[in-house]
């Protein structure tokens, strides 16, 4: 694939660029770090973008988006990256259950909850990890008993980000006990007002707004209508699902490693650090290293080619993410204790490696699945 931009997909960016600019407060980038974290802001961005088809720029209008191909909506994607466009307030609802919606759901199931997850009127938690399972999904335990048209549902889900501000949560459970553990597992549409449903939050080390809740299951019961594909499908949604989010992922850390570089660079230049400066020439590889290896995984889409090197994705982003923002401590000095904005970035990276699959089991997934290593 010829990566250098052609006419037509600068001119869909500049387009999306201009809408942005128009959209966003006069003065957004000289106060980021509060509008960072402005919820109201960040809904309103989401209903815009929605609206204007800028939100997912490959899908269908009426969808959050304008049909567009696969390189000019990545060309959006990266753009709104680099101008740190405001972060959906519930990011995975969008990165990761509508597409799985879209992709395994019923007709009934996408007219009742698709639009709505996309402009934001629904907010969605991931029933992923378990406390005996950790990362290691086909380890879950949460049992999922089929009595008559309902499904009824008894376990623990744990890192449920925002489950105690969601309405529905994408819940993956046991359904056949007796078959091979990947085999056995389906996916549910829970709503979490449902009787049984239990959250609560776990007490975080900084101030974001993205909370891990604790998720307990008394006896839950989920209409079979709620079942998101075919019994038995829960791996194979959960895949899909994972590779939505991982895709998210890697933009999202990109984004961030260039702004950690320029606020180490800042720093560099007040006080001289050559040890440091050679740091930030490896990350900007690092970070190249991720833009181009998403290029090579959309050139493998679009050729119809399996892509081996998207599994090194979440790692290499999330390690370097977290490598970039230990080295913007670094050269901030003294002042990394007592910056608030700082210390709360360098704690929130080290999270980058848990959040989507912890590096230990993406580097198995990288030994079995692409280099064929025996386990």
């Amino acid at each position: 694939m010829d990566i250098r931009e052609t006419p037509g997909e600068r001119e869909v960016r500049e387009r999306y660029a201009a809408w942005l600019e128009r959209f966003l407060p006069a003065d957004y980038y000289d106060r980021y770090p509060e509008y960072r974290f402005d919820r109201e802001l960040r809904a309103s961005y989401q209903r815009a973008a929605f609206e204007a088809g800028w939100l997912l720029p490959a899908w269908p209008q009426g969808l959050g988006g304008q049909a567009l191909g696969a390189a000019e909506s990545l060309g959006i994607r990266l753009e709104a990256a680099r101008r740190a466009a405001p972060k959906l307030n519930c990011i995975q609802a969008v990165g990761v259950v509508a597409p799985s919606l879209r992709e395994f759901g019923t007709a009934e199931q996408k007219e009742r909850l698709l639009v709505k997850t996309l402009r934001g009127d629904w907010w969605w938690a991931l029933g992923m990890s378990e406390p005996n399972a950790g990362s290691d999904l086909a380890g879950l335990r949460t049992r999922a008993v089929l009595e008559g048209d309902h499904y009824v549902v008894s376990g623990q889900k744990i890192w449920t980000t925002q489950a105690h501000e969601s309405r529905w949560c994408l819940l993956f459970a046991r359904t056949d006990p007796g078959a091979p553990k990947h085999r056995g597992i389906s996916c549910l549409l829970l709503d979490l007002e449902s009787p049984g449903v239990t959250i609560r939050p776990i007490g975080m080390a900084t101030g974001t707004d993205e909370v891990f809740c604790e998720v307990f299951l008394d006896a839950v019961r989920v209409p079979a209508a709620n079942l998101l594909g075919a019994p038995g499908d829960g791996w194979k949604v959960a895949l899909r699902s994972l590779a939505y989010e991982r895709d998210m992922i890697w933009i999202m850390n990109s984004s961030e490693i260039r702004r950690g570089l320029t606020r180490a660079a800042r720093a560099l230049a007040e006080h001289q650090q050559p040890a440091l400066e050679v740091e930030i020439g490896r990350r900007l590889s690092d970070a190249a290293a991720i833009t181009y290896t998403g290029y090579r995984t959309l050139t493998n889409e679009l050729e119809g080619r399996p892509s081996p090197e998207f599994a090194i994705q979440k790692l290499l982003g999330s390690e370097s993410l977290q490598r970039t923002w230990e080295l913007a401590a670094a050269a901030a000095g003294p002042d990394a204790l007592t910056n608030g904005e700082l210390v709360f970035d360098q704690l929130d990276a080290l999270a980058a490696t848990l959040y989507g699959g912890t590096s230990e089991i993406q580097r198995n997934i990288i030994a079995e699945r692409v280099l064929g290593l025996p386990r």
